[in-house]
């Protein structure tokens, strides 16, 4: 056995490791919260069954099924990659994990990164189940899965971005209690149980422009209606993603 076999070599892990490596920590962490899995599983699942299953609210011709579906789908992605991730973030913020990561060999934002990638793993979890149980119901969705998956891209960084924003500039308590208040208020208000048409005309085309009912009405119309590519949507969510995204980037605070 030669001299200096075993001589460790000290360095940091290749960034892909590390990056691969904090976006199965982030995810673990975000399955095993309770919380969490309220807001990104049981509540969606729960809404999808129980509209789908009692007429309590009146979404037009057709099964309320089809109309419900694509609505889920959306408040499944604002659950994870707004409220879910604004929570956690805030509270690692304020407990002060943020500034240790930071000051790890991992850049800050590799670190964003593999949050973002954990929200997309929990997001194709929660797809999954979703269409499940929707098919289980009844659902038969028709369209471009293409335009699906772009729809729920642009969705998942619009609401990303809202989401850090909110957990790098408020206090913690005030992120969870904001977040959660948004998550009702666009419940109801984003089209994705009610359809937008049932509110006044006054408010209609403001509350068309909120990123989930972009991302609610865009899926819709590809998976209910076969739209091909439906542009609007997906312009208003390109504008709330690159605000978002860029206002965090400017204004998340890591202490």
């Amino acid at each position: 056995m030669s001299a200096g076999t075993y001589t460790p070599r000290p360095g940091a892990a290749p960034l892909s490791r590390m990056i691969t490596t904090q976006t199965a920590l982030e995810t673990r962490m975000l399955l095993r919260n309770g919380e969490q899995l309220l807001l990104t599983v049981i509540i969606p699942t729960l809404l999808l069954v129980l509209f789908s299953a009692v007429d309590i609210v009146d979404t037009g011709a057709g099964r309320s099924v089809d109309f419900l579906a694509p609505g889920i789908l959306a408040l499944a992605v604002m659950s994870t990659a707004f409220t879910g991730q604004a929570i956690a973030t805030g509270f690692e913020r304020r407990y002060g994990v943020l500034k240790r990561l930071g000051a790890s060999p991992l850049p800050r934002w590799a670190l964003m990164t593999a949050k973002t990638l954990s929200v997309l793993v929990t997001e194709v979890l929660q797809v999954v189940l979703l269409t499940v149980i929707a098919f289980a119901l009844g659902w038969s969705p028709h369209g471009n899965a293409f335009a699906v998956l772009l729809l729920l891209v642009l969705g998942t960084a619009a609401f990303s971005g809202l989401g850090l924003l909110m957990a790098g500039t408020l206090k913690a308590e005030a992120t969870l209690a904001a977040a959660n208040l948004v998550f009702l208020l666009l419940l109801v208000g984003g089209g994705v149980i009610v359809p937008l048409d049932k509110f006044p005309d006054a408010v209609q085309s403001a509350l068309g422009l909120l990123p989930i009912a972009a991302l609610s009405d865009g899926l819709r119309d590809v998976l209910q209606h076969g739209a091909s590519l439906p542009w609007g949507d997906l312009g208003i969510l390109a504008v709330w993603a690159v605000l978002g995204l860029g206002a965090a980037a400017r204004f998340f605070r890591w202490e």
